[in-house]
This record gives C-alpha cells, sequence and structure tokens, in this order.
C-alpha cells in the first residue's frame, strides 16, 4: 500500500533528523535550531511548489487546516528538541512515536472506517513502545538535564503535536493540494518559531558547525512532513500515520549504534513488538 510505504519511508528519514536533534540539543538553544530547520525546509519547498503548483486547488478550509497544521508543527518539534534536551533517545522517541492511537481515534471521529485489526496492529505498536518506555525508567538517572518525569511530559506534548499535525495536514491536503499545503504549514511554523524567537530574545546565530547539520535537518524534516501529508490523498491515508511512528524504534537503534545508548533485553522486546504491528498493518494493505 502507497500509504503505508510513504509512511516507512518518512519513518527512516525523521530517525535521522532525531538522532542529529538529540546530538544538537545538549546545552545548545533550541529556539535557534527550530527556526534555522524550519527555514531550511521552506527553501527546499518553494521552487518544488512554484513548478508543480496546485495553489488553484485550495479552498478557504484547505488554507485554514494548513495553517492550524504549522501551529502543531512547533509544538511537536519544540516539545521534541526539549525533551531530547533533557532524556536519552530511549525514554524520550517510544513516547513521541506513540501518536498512532491518537491517529486512528482522529481518523474515527472524521468518519473513516477503522477496522479490528486496524487497532490491534496499532495496540501492537503501542505495547511495544510501553515496554521501552516502562524498562526505561529504571535507567540510572546520570546524564539527565532533569526528571525522567519532565522529560515524558514533554514527549507526551511533541506526540499530541505530531497527531494533530498529520490529521490536520492530510485534511488540508484533501481539500485542496498536497503541495501547496505542506509550503503553507511550513511557513505558519517558520513565523511562529522566528515569533517565538524574538519574543524570548534569543540570538539567530547558530553554534559553529551546527549550519551543516541544521540545514540537512530541515531538509530531511520537510520530506518526511511532505510524505506523510502527501498521503491525505490516498486510500487508508492514516496507515502512513501509524507507520511513520516507527522513527521512534529507528532512533533508538540509531542511538545505540551511534552514540553508544544502552538498549537491554526487554526493550529489544519492546522494539520486536512495534516492528510486529507495523508488519501487520503492512499485510493488511
Amino acid at each position: 500500500m502507497l500509504a503505508l510505504g510513504f509512511g516507512l519511508t518518512a519513518a527512516i528519514l525523521w530517525a535521522v533528523h532525531d538522532l542529529l536533534a538529540r546530538k544538537l540539543s545538549q546545552g545548545a538553544p533550541l529556539l535557534p535550531i527550530m527556526v534555522m530547520v524550519m527555514a531550511t525546509g521552506c527553501i527546499v519547498l518553494v521552487p518544488v511548489t512554484l513548478v508543480i503548483g496546485g495553489w488553484s486547488l485550495m479552498t478557504g478550509l484547505a488554507w485554514t487546516l494548513a495553517a492550524l497544521s504549522g501551529f502543531a508543527v512547533v509544538l511537536a518539534m519544540g516539545s521534541l528538541y526539549k525533551a531530547f534536551s533533557l532524556a536519552p533517545v530511549r525514554l524520550v522517541s517510544p513516547i513521541v512515536g506513540a501518536y498512532p492511537m491518537l491517529s486512528l481515534g482522529i481518523a474515527v471521529l472524521q468518519g473513516r472506517e477503522v477496522t479490528s485489526a486496524d487497532w490491534l496492529a496499532v495496540l501492537a505498536v503501542c505495547v511495544g513502545i510501553a515496554i521501552v518506555a516502562l524498562a526505561s525508567r529504571s535507567d540510572a538517572p546520570e546524564g539527565y538535564a532533569a526528571s525522567p518525569a519532565l522529560a515524558l511530559g514533554w514527549a507526551s506534548l511533541s506526540m499530541i503535536g505530531f497527531a494533530l499535525t498529520f490529521a490536520l495536514g492530510q485534511e488540508a491536503a484533501r481539500q485542496g493540494a498536497d503541495l501547496p499545503v505542506i509550503l503553507v504549514s511550513r511557513v505558519v511554523a517558520l513565523a511562529t518559531s522566528v515569533a517565538l524567537l524574538i519574543w524570548y530574545g534569543s540570538s539567530l546565530a547558530p553554534q559553529r558547525g551546527q549550519l551543516a547539520v541544521l540545514a540537512l535537518m530541515g531538509c530531511v524534516d520537510a520530506v518526511a512532513l511532505g510524505l506523510v501529508t502527501a498521503a491525505g490523498v490516498l486510500p487508508r491515508a492514516e496507515y502512513a500515520s501509524v507507520s511513520s511512528s516507527l522513527f521512534g524504534v529507528l532512533t533508538v537503534l540509531l542511538a545505540t549504534w551511534f552514540l553508544k545508548e544502552r538498549v537491554r533485553l526487554v526493550q529489544w522486546l519492546g522494539i520486536a513488538t512495534i516492528f510486529a504491528g507495523i508488519g501487520a498493518l503492512s499485510l493488511q494493505g
């Protein structure tokens, strides 16, 4: 199923983005990071959107939903960066990746059919995430910038933000056109991030050596969000939202390999459960 493929590709891209975000967020101001990532995404999207077009298809409702999606992006990304600055990947990413249950719940409210098999597959994903999260609670506290509970709170806000971002963006794409919706959402997110930067009096200048990494993060995030948003016009669009949640698990794997963060046996069990849930969705497709 094409929507599932879009979501899995987005998951891989977001795993790379989150690994870099975890690395950069240690002791660095978060608002400049978010502004640079959003700005790079806009630079990538503008020429593509102008060439391909689709603006004539945009309705008033599509404009409104796309703008709301932009605000949700700020909530999701800002909370994600904050959580990464407070706790290891193994604690934050699984919680953020728990948004599939919210995504399917929103699909039900939109009147779309969600089968019992869908719910069972998503339940497997969420159970796996819960295993990883609960197993992480007993980890040694050293290395935390704050209590794990505070990091979990920010991760939960990010989870809500991602669920709203995907739901609003996909509905906007159905009411209008995918590329204009993605660009409008990104521009609103950038404007909101800049407003917050000015409000808090932060400096936009990135730390030395960060500019290239921030540009890469912006490009990767823009493509990933674009894939999930574009899936809104495909059959079973909610599959893209659900399967993209795999980014949390992939980020844990990358952090284990590149950041040398420890993952215990019970946490690997949770990771395997998540893969099983995604596989069940794929078989249904």
